[in-house]
């Protein structure tokens, strides 16, 4: 867990002049969850990473850039047997996450394998694969890292139902835009920077 988000989060708590459990009560959760995100033990959902920058007066993005200070790039996945869709996608990703190491796989076996090499932070995955389901390869990549965001991508609306049921962190149809990148990037369930402008 990155030490730059708990000195963070402790630096601005005392800047308010707030206490652990005054900032506890603002936050609706127990002074010993503050006390684990100031010491670095747990980092915050997403939602609670909102709040606390509404609470302490500071942009969003200061926190989660601290979340990610001292640690490697954050990996960023698309998984599509389209080549064309991940042509189209990888460069829309690439924008709205500059700070992140994007890339792109038309096999699952691929980005299992790579999923296990690196620590995945988001998944974009079609949700109908040529040798698997998107469901099942989320199944795999939360196996292999439970705080992998995933986001399921499909042309087909009635897919949503079951793409919910994995523990995905969002569901996207296609095709692709920034905006929807970043209104997804704003759902996260482990938020973490990306580096692009207005992208929370």
């Amino acid at each position: 867990m990155s030490l730059f988000f708990s000195d963070t989060l402790r630096k601005l708590r005392t800047e308010t002049g707030l206490s652990q459990q005054e900032l506890a009560d603002k936050m609706y959760v127990t002074r010993s969850t503050v006390v684990r995100w100031e010491t670095g033990s747990r980092l915050p959902d997403a939602a609670r990473i909102f709040r606390l920058s509404e609470e302490l007066g500071v942009d969003v993005n200061v926190l989660l850039s601290a979340a990610a200070q001292g640690d490697e790039p954050p990996h960023v996945i698309m998984v599509d047997d389209r080549k064309p869709i991940l042509t189209g996608g990888l460069p829309i990703l690439e924008e709205v996450m500059p700070h992140a190491t994007v890339t792109g796989f038309t096999d699952a076996a691929e980005a299992v394998a790579y999923a296990k090499a690196n620590r995945v932070a988001l998944a974009f995955l079609d949700i109908e694969l040529r040798n698997t389901s998107g469901p099942e390869l989320c199944r795999t990549l939360l196996e292999i890292n439970p705080r992998t965001n995933v986001v399921f991508l499909t042309a087909h609306s009635e897919y949503a139902l079951a793409a919910w049921s994995t523990g995905a962190s969002g569901f996207m149809l296609k095709p692709l835009t920034p905006q929807g990148v970043r209104e997804q990037l704003n759902r996260l369930r482990y938020p973490f920077w990306t580096g692009g402008e207005g992208a929370r």
